[in-house]
């Protein structure tokens, strides 16, 4: 007999002790199925398939507190798993019951009902919007006013896990009076309530201007700035990605986060912690700096430049040496100052190195490449560019070389540096395609130089000359 078959039969027996005459027996069987439901997707499915759920429906309008948290458990237990299973709770009617539990006066059933919808709610927008039509979202706008600690955060939960698929989604939440109420919360001294808050202002944010906006006009700034110094690892990620989901859609809005000192508090908490909990904040530096010159100087003067380079050689996860490879570049790509900037970091040779391992994720690469692409192509600052013509590849190369035919035609020191550095050398060996914009650059750096110079430092120079010494007949 296969575990399936028994558990099966574990299922057929518990059913009937659903309508028990004794309440207790009734409870301690629904919470047997919702531990069964909850082990794996296929004892989920059995519950479906054993025509379990209706029966549950249908006794939660009628019976006692117990019975309800129980029936809300087994519910939340089997749409947590797939949107088809969290689709067969809908079906069965499951939704308004739940709503009603929301009314109920016992914190501990409303608490149950929200997790449900939570879960039900944060597989797709169409589950979602099912939540939201059955009357949910001023319920549990109601219950993160409640008194009670683990009613108010799985409440914050389940509007995030509303809010987060879709504008609408989100508008509907905002309609509901949701964020001025969530926004009060930020400085609550429950660590996970506060994760909760900063998550769902964070989900409604992100979908617009206007969205983001009224999570601003919500007066969060400073106070959300605290939340980056937590001891708390989440809540120091969920403020940091609400930052950057504000940050990400005008230069207006990072220009408010750069004047309530935004960015320098982002910076610090990318130094003082390690791992995923800096991503969000290595994001939104990237936002900020790429809407304009201006915003970008402010994380350069914030001294954002020397944590994005630890970042981007301490963390061994790629996808994060990725994030802070694309803020660089952000920072980098306005103007020379801006590049030189970055280059003083001595940053380039790490990410010319990372887009050259084999072993680096094909983001990485991309991410470098795009990044070197985006500094090389405004640096001026040569001696921070020479180092690379030793190891670059062709379709860097360009942008290398193309910097230096850019300054030394009006730069009698550099020309010389270049001579005595073995530029002009190296440069000498590159093999560019004829007709090539390398060609063409490497062309113009030649011209600063007179004939013999570029001769004396081409590939073969040497033999040749040892050649005509070894021809060469005396006059005696």
């Amino acid at each position: 007999m296969s575990q399936r078959q028994v558990l099966q039969g574990v299922m057929a027996l518990l059913r009937p002790l659903l309508l028990d005459v004794v309440p207790t027996i009734q409870q301690t069987a629904a919470l047997a199925l919702g531990r069964l439901a909850n082990y794996n997707d296929d004892l989920a499915e059995a519950v479906v398939k054993g025509d379990i759920l209706p029966q549950l429906v249908c006794s939660l309008s009628e019976q006692n507190r117990f019975y309800k948290k129980a029936a809300a458990f087994v519910l939340r237990a089997v749409g947590k798993h797939s949107p088809q299973l969290a689709q067969a709770i809908v079906h069965c009617g499951a939704l308004e019951m739940l709503v009603i539990c929301l009314e109920d006066f016992d914190p501990g059933v409303k608490e149950a009902a929200s997790w449900a919808l939570g879960y039900i709610a944060r597989h797709n927008s169409e589950l979602s919007q099912a939540v939201v039509d059955a009357g949910a979202v001023p319920l549990l706008v109601l219950c993160i006013q409640e008194p009670e600690i683990a009613l108010k955060r799985i409440a914050a939960s389940t509007l995030s896990d509303i809010s987060k698929h879709s504008p609408e989604l989100a508008q509907t939440v905002v309609d509901a009076g949701a964020i001025a109420h969530l926004a009060q919360m930020i400085l609550n001294p429950d660590a996970k309530l506060k994760r909760q808050v900063l998550s769902a202002l964070s989900q409604i944010a992100k979908h617009s201007v206007d969205l983001a906006e009224l999570v601003v006009e919500a007066e969060i700034f400073p106070v959300v700035l605290t939340c980056l110094k937590d001891s708390d690892e989440y809540v120091k990620k969920n403020g940091a990605t609400l930052i950057r989901e504000i940050a990400k859609h005008t230069p207006e809005l990072s220009q408010l986060i750069v004047n309530a000192g935004g960015v320098a508090a982002v910076i610090d908490c990318i130094g003082s912690c390690r791992g995923t909990v800096r991503l969000p904040g290595i994001m939104m530096l990237g936002y900020v700096a790429a809407h304009s010159e201006n915003l970008s100087m402010a994380v350069i003067v914030s001294k954002g430049i020397p944590p994005l380079c630890a970042c981007l050689i301490e963390e061994p996860e790629d996808h994060i040496k990725a994030a802070a490879a694309w803020a660089l570049g952000q920072v980098g790509r306005h103007t020379p100052e801006h590049a030189r900037a970055v280059a003083v970091a001595n940053v380039l040779p790490t990410l010319l190195a990372m887009y050259m391992d084999t072993r680096s994720s094909e983001d990485l690469q991309m991410k470098t490449k795009k990044a070197l692409k985006n500094i090389l192509q405004k640096c001026t600052y040569l001696p921070a560019l020479e180092p690379l013509l030793h190891d670059a590849p062709p379709n860097i190369m360009k942008y290398i070389v193309g910097q230096f035919s850019k300054v030394l035609p009006h730069d009698s020191k550099a020309r010389r540096l270049f001579v005595t550095t073995g530029g002009l050398k190296k440069v000498q060996e590159i093999k560019a395609e004829p007709g090539s914009l390398l060609q063409e650059y490497i062309n113009t750096i030649n011209n600063c130089y007179p004939e013999e110079i570029v001769r004396y430092y081409s590939p073969g120079y040497s033999e040749m000359l040892l050649e005509r010494v070894e021809n060469y007949h005396p006059v005696l």
